[in-house]
């Protein structure tokens, strides 16, 4: 239940913000201003390394599989959270002048406008920009598949564990007093009132397009297989539960596989993509990043074109396979694309997080009951493959 205690927290933290920015004195706001002010710092500095140190050893290790099962499962999987991502932005781009109308505040244009400033101000710079940990990333993922070089995939992996434990040790503990300070201070400077109507309406929105993309999922794997598709998504529903509760995809494996081997999938197919699938398919965490990064624009009267945003969600599709498993890893990932692709500033950035994070545990349940449909689609494909290869043998 450490999922549910996070978001308990994040809740209590909104409220509390919201109490403290009507009621208490400047002073106060400007001192939960310095601590927003250090952690984003702080939070600019890891970014790069969270990108190197998982996409990396995230490339090195599946290049290393030979497997044409794990080709195709990649592959279905990068497709699927493609497809999440572009389903989200079209269906946002068309409700969003609806649905948040009179939501934008052009005196949102600029954020730290009318927001209380720190005490003190502490730069901690990167060792490197964004972008050039994104190619650096690549270039050693790809390097370590090329060479097979084990050192530097160990190097990497060690990273990968250093900054995890950055992440799941003070990152994550320090966010909702950051989301605290964030709110306080937006309250103070009277701008709350328009952040909840949007978390409220793009909450909604949200569910319901994790579950419309679960039906399309098991949709096409039920035409595939033959099977009625909502008796496949019922037989998954125990995972979905389980994962709005331990709000990781790895924590919930056990009770993935387990529902996903009565769907009529072969137990060594099962086996082998559950546990990948539980590192690599995030659509519904995608869902909720795009649905939010075109919220967040929104409400400042800011608008993306298609052409950022979809360069966008094509590296992000990347990311999210990398992405650290622990509860809110994907907006941690993806923090240096929304900076780099989006634009996106430090105030812009928290907001991000605070919306994600508030549905982090949907989004999860979501991934991992698709996982289900995708080791369905793998199943059928692989088969029917097995199948035209006897055939051509024979004849």
């Amino acid at each position: 239940m450490k999922g549910f205690g996070l978001l308990l927290r994040i809740i209590v933290a909104i409220i509390l913000g919201i109490i403290l920015g009507s009621f208490t004195p400047e002073w106060f706001i400007r001192l939960l201003a310095t601590f927003n002010g250090l952690f984003g710092n702080f939070l600019s500095f890891i970014i790069p390394l969270i990108i190197l140190g998982f996409i990396a050893p995230g490339i090195g290790t599946l290049g290393r599989g030979a497997s044409k099962l794990l080709g195709l499962t990649g592959l279905i999987a990068y497709i699927s959270t493609i497809i999440a991502g572009l389903f989200a932005y079209v269906v946002a781009k068309a409700l969003y002048p609806t649905l948040l109308k009179g939501q934008a505040q052009t005196s949102l244009s600029d954020p730290t406008e009318k927001l209380v400033g720190p005490f003190i101000e502490l730069e901690i710079p990167a060792v490197m920009d964004v972008m050039t940990a994104l190619v650096l990333a690549f270039v050693i993922g790809l390097g370590i598949v090329a060479t097979k070089g084990d050192i530097l995939l160990n190097v990497m992996n060690e990273l990968r564990s250093i900054v995890q434990l950055v992440i799941e040790k003070v990152i994550i503990p320090l966010l909702p007093i950051h989301i605290l300070g964030i709110f306080a201070n937006m309250t103070y400077a009277g701008q709350v009132s328009t952040i909840l109507h949007v978390f409220a309406k793009v909450f909604v929105m949200i569910i319901i397009l994790h579950l419309l993309y679960l039906i399309a999922q098991y949709s096409v794997a039920g035409t595939l297989s033959k099977e009625n598709p909502f008796i496949m998504l019922k037989t998954m529903l125990p995972a979905y539960f389980t994962a709005l509760g331990t709000q990781s995809s790895a924590a919930t494996i056990p009770v993935t596989l387990e529902r996903t081997k009565k769907l009529k999938v072969r137990e060594r197919v099962a086996d082998f993509t559950v546990p990948l699938l539980a590192n690599i398919h995030l659509s519904g965490s995608t869902i909720t990043l795009v649905s939010c990064s075109l919220a967040v624009p929104f409400i400042q009267g800011n608008s993306t074109s298609f052409g950022s945003f979809f360069a966008f969600i094509l590296l992000l599709g990347v990311t999210m396979i990398a992405a650290p498993g622990v509860p809110g890893g994907a907006v941690m990932a993806a923090i240096g694309l929304l900076e780099i692709r989006l634009g996106f500033g430090p105030t812009m950035v928290s907001l991000m997080i605070a919306l994600y994070m508030a549905q982090d545990s949907i989004g999860t349940a979501c991934n991992v009951t698709g996982d289900g449909a995708i080791t369905s689609i793998v199943n059928t494909i692989n088969k029917k493959k097995k199948h035209e290869d006897f055939t051509e043998k024979v004849s």
